[in-house]
C-alpha cells in the first residue's frame, strides 16, 4: 500500500509577467521504506512538488489536484490539520541548513521546542530525547554540539542536525530537498549512508530531491526524472542507469564525468531549460533533443508503462536510444 500518492498534480504562480506552469500533471506513488529520487536540472520544479504537498508554497503559488497521504489530500486540509500532519507524519530538510536554523537560538532550544509544541513533553524530557538523536545522527560530542548557536558548527555537522531535529517526531515520510548540495564529497556520502541507516532503523520512506544523480545511483531504489516541470521517465534507479529511455535521462547520464573513459571534454546538453510561462504542446525537451521528430513539437507524449513497471514519455521508440 502507498503511503503518498500524487495525481494528477499540477503548481502554478501567478506573476506580473504572466503564468509560470512550474508543475504540470505530475503522478507518482512511495510506499513505506521506499527511497524514491526526484531529479533534474535547475527549475524543473522539484521543489513545487513537495512544497505543495507541504503547504509551502509562495502566496502567488496554486495547487491543483491530489496529494494522498494515507488516503488523505493534504491540498484540501485545514491550516491546522495540515500542520499537525507536518509535526508528526512527514518532515523536511531543507536545502541550506544555515538559512533553515535560527542563528539567535542555540541548538538545544530549537530541538527542544519541536518536542515541548508538538509531543507534549517536559523541557528536560525533550533535552534528553534531543540529545539522543543527535547520538543517533553520529555528531560526536552530542553534549557540547547542542549548547551551541548554528554559525559555531560545520556545514556538514548543520546538516546533521537538520536531519536530527526533522526526525524527533518519528516521521513517516522523509523530503531531502537537495540535503547535500553546499557539502564537499566526502560529507555528502556521509550524509547518504545517515539517510539510508535512518531508512533501516525506522523504517521511514524518503523522497530525495536532486540534481546530482551521482549522488542517486548508490542511496534510491526509484527515480523520477522531472522536466519542464513534467515526468518523462520514472523507474528502478539501476534499469535508469543502464538503459535510460529518454533523451533527457541519456542526457543528464552522459554528462556525469567517467573514470573508465578517455577524453578531456565533458559532455553537455545543448540550449537552455524550457520558459515556464509558455503553453509548450509538445515534449518540452524538444528543442534540446538529438532525437527529435517532427511529431515531439506538436503533441506531449504520453507516459506509457514498458518492461513491466517503468514509465517513458518520448516519441522515439526505446530501442531507438540504446
Amino acid at each position: 500500500m502507498s503511503l503518498l500518492k500524487v495525481r494528477n498534480l499540477f503548481v502554478d504562480f501567478s506573476t506580473p509577467d504572466g503564468t509560470v506552469h512550474a508543475v504540470t500533471d505530475v503522478s507518482f506513488d512511495i510506499s513505506k521504506g521506499e527511497t524514491l529520487a526526484i531529479v533534474g536540472e535547475s527549475g524543473s520544479g522539484k521543489s513545487q512538488i513537495v512544497f505543495a504537498a507541504m503547504g509551502l508554497l509562495a502566496d502567488n503559488g496554486r495547487a491543483r489536484g491530489e496529494v494522498l497521504f494515507e488516503e488523505r489530500n493534504l491540498l484540501s486540509l485545514s491550516p491546522s490539520d495540515l500542520n499537525k500532519v507536518r509535526a508528526n507524519d512527514i518532515a523536511m530538510i531543507f536545502q541550506d541548513p544555515m538559512t533553515s536554523l535560527n542563528p539567535y537560538m542555540r541548538v538545544s532550544e530549537q530541538m527542544t521546542e519541536v518536542l515541548v509544541l508538538h509531543k507534549g513533553m517536559s523541557k528536560s524530557a525533550a533535552y534528553t530525547e534531543s540529545l539522543r538523536m543527535l547520538d543517533a545522527v553520529k555528531i560526536p560530542d552530542a553534549r557540547s554540539v547542542i549548547r551551541r548557536y548554528p554559525h559555531e558548527c560545520s556545514g556538514g555537522m548543520r546538516q546533521r542536525i537538520m536531519i536530527a531535529m526533522s526526525l524527533l517526531c518519528h516521521p513517516k515520510l522523509l523530503i531531502a530537498d537537495e540535503p547535500t548540495t553546499a557539502l564537499d564529497v566526502t560529507v555528502q556520502a556521509q550524509i547518504m549512508h545517515l539517510l539510508n541507516e535512518i531508512q533501516k532503523e525506522f523504517g521511514t520512506a524518503i523522497i530525495l530531491i536532486t540534481h546530482d544523480l551521482a549522488v542517486v545511483a548508490g542511496s534510491c531504489e526509484n527515480t523520477l526524472v522531472l522536466y519542464g516541470g513534467r515526468v518523462l521517465e520514472y523507474g528502478r534507479t539501476v534499469d535508469l542507469f543502464k538503459s535510460p529511455a529518454q533523451p533527457y535521462t541519456k542526457g543528464l547520464l552522459s554528462a556525469l564525468p567517467r573514470l573508465d573513459t578517455d577524453g578531456e571534454q565533458l559532455h553537455t546538453i545543448p540550449g537552455n531549460p524550457p520558459n515556464m510561462m509558455l503553453d509548450v504542446r509538445g515534449c518540452p525537451f524538444e528543442p534540446r533533443c538529438p532525437y527529435r521528430r517532427p511529431e515531439c513539437a506538436e503533441t506531449m507524449p504520453d507516459l506509457v508503462r514498458f518492461q513491466d513497471d517503468r514509465l517513458r514519455a518520448c516519441h522515439v521508440a526505446f530501442e531507438d536510444l540504446q
